[in-house]
C-alpha cells in the first residue's frame, strides 16, 4: 500500500486513464484492479493502477473478454501490475487467440460467397449455418446448435 500522498482517488484515476468512474468500480468488482481505503474511508489507488487499466483497455480493444483479461492478470505473481516481460507473455497468448479469430473470420468471408443470392439458407446445405449438415447428423427436427 502506498502512502496516501502518493495514491490516487478514483476521480483522479478516471481522469488520467480516460475511463469512467463506474467502469473503474466494475473493474474492481471483477478483481482486475484493487483499491484500499484511507482513514476517511475514501477509496484510494496506487499509481500503478494506471498501467493495469491501460493493459485492460488494450486487451479489450483487440477483443479479449474481461474473463480472459481476468484470467491473464491472475497469472501475475502477487497480483502485481504487468511489467514489460509480463506484457510480452500476455500479448503472445492473446496473439494466438487473435490468429484463430482471424482464421475463423477469413473462413466465414470465403464461405459467404456461396450463399449470396441463393436466398434459401438451407439448414441442410448452408456452409455458414450448418456445415456438412452437422445438426442433421446429431439431432432430429428443428433443432440447430452452434458448434
Amino acid at each position: 500500500m502506498a502512502k496516501e500522498s502518493e495514491s490516487l482517488s478514483v476521480g483522479e484515476v478516471a481522469k488520467r486513464s480516460g475511463v469512467a468512474i463506474s467502469t473503474l468500480h466494475f473493474y474492481e468488482s471483477k478483481a482486475l484492479i484493487h483499491s484500499w481505503r484511507n482513514s476517511g474511508n475514501q477509496r484510494r489507488f496506487n499509481k500503478d493502477v494506471l498501467r493495469r487499466v491501460a493493459v485492460i483497455k488494450s486487451a479489450q480493444r483487440i477483443g479479449i473478454s474481461l474473463q480472459g483479461i481476468q484470467e491473464a492478470m491472475a497469472t501475475l505473481p502477487d497480483n502485481r501490475t504487468p511489467n514489460k516481460q509480463d506484457w510480452g507473455r500476455l500479448s503472445r497468448h492473446w496473439r494466438k487467440e487473435l490468429d484463430e479469430r482471424i482464421r475463423q473470420l477469413n473462413q466465414l468471408r470465403d464461405e459467404l460467397g456461396e450463399c449470396i443470392g441463393c436466398g434459401c439458407l438451407s439448414l441442410k446445405a448452408c456452409p455458414l449455418r450448418n456445415p456438412e449438415d452437422i445438426a442433421g447428423k446429431e439431432h432430429s427436427g428443428a433443432v440447430f446448435l452452434e458448434s
